[in-house]
């Protein structure tokens, strides 16, 4: 029974812990005054997705080529911080490894939790990390089409930075759509469309599985026995 215990806390643990990644993640996105990817956020990434793996229980096969593969990420990353590197291919590596690693992470998370049934602290977190987490990978999507291409993203009144696409990528994934900054190419716009589609459907999704996981099906409801089954009853009420 311990062991359960322990086995449960350190999942909500590691939710909690990736949450709080993703705080950090997304600090260091917002203070990106460039479309410049941020070396030092690619490495809190790369944390995320080890710890996403850990929490989500992926087989373990997975996370050994997950360790090394990100491992030799993070230790590149690092250098190319410390030793202030830069160029258009490097800052597209940087770009491309980022998506990447945002968009193994929900779905991890996703595969996770289809699975499981029951309303708990686990089941929100996971929910709440995994929206983040796609807000993540679509604002990394943009800010990899700004490198590679010469245009810039929202026109010319508005400053082309991971900030900006940070702040776009969220108000288009929750539909709030301010209006301030606005894509000017037609595949931005696309992937725009495809994020405000992707936000609907996981709100619509995550409200179905809390709303599984609040109660038990009639299947299951069936099988459990009434009181006078429990008492040793026959179900035609003989003893």
């Amino acid at each position: 029974m311990r062991d359960v215990v322990t086995a449960v806390w350190d999942r909500r643990s590691g939710y909690w812990l990736v949450i709080a990644l993703l705080i950090v993640a997304y600090a260091l996105c917002a203070a990106q005054g460039t479309t410049d990817p941020s070396p030092w956020a690619l490495i809190v990434q790369l944390v995320t997705v080890a710890v996403v793996l850990w929490v989500t229980e992926a087989h373990q096969r997975v996370q050994h080529t997950a360790w090394v593969i990100l491992s030799i990420g993070a230790v590149a990353t690092l250098v190319v911080a410390l030793l202030g590197l830069r160029g258009d291919v490097l800052d597209i590596a940087l770009s491309a490894a980022s998506a990447l690693a945002f968009l193994l992470a929900p779905v991890a998370i996703i595969r996770h939790q289809v699975h499981r049934r029951g309303l708990d602290v686990e089941a929100l977190l996971a929910a709440i990390a995994a929206y983040v987490l796609v807000g993540m990978f679509f604002t990394q999507v943009y800010n990899l089409v700004a490198l590679v291409t010469v245009a810039p993203t929202f026109g010319d009144q508005t400053v082309d930075s991971l900030s900006s696409q940070l702040f776009f990528s969220f108000t288009t994934l929750t539909t709030t759509g301010y209006g301030n900054i606005v894509p000017v190419s037609p595949g931005v716009q696309g992937i725009a469309v495809a994020e405000a589609i992707t936000g609907q459907l996981f709100l619509i999704t995550a409200v179905a599985r809390i709303m599984r996981g609040s109660r038990r099906p009639a299947y299951e409801e069936a099988k459990t026995p009434g009181p006078h089954l429990a008492a040793g009853s026959s179900p035609g009420g003989q003893s």
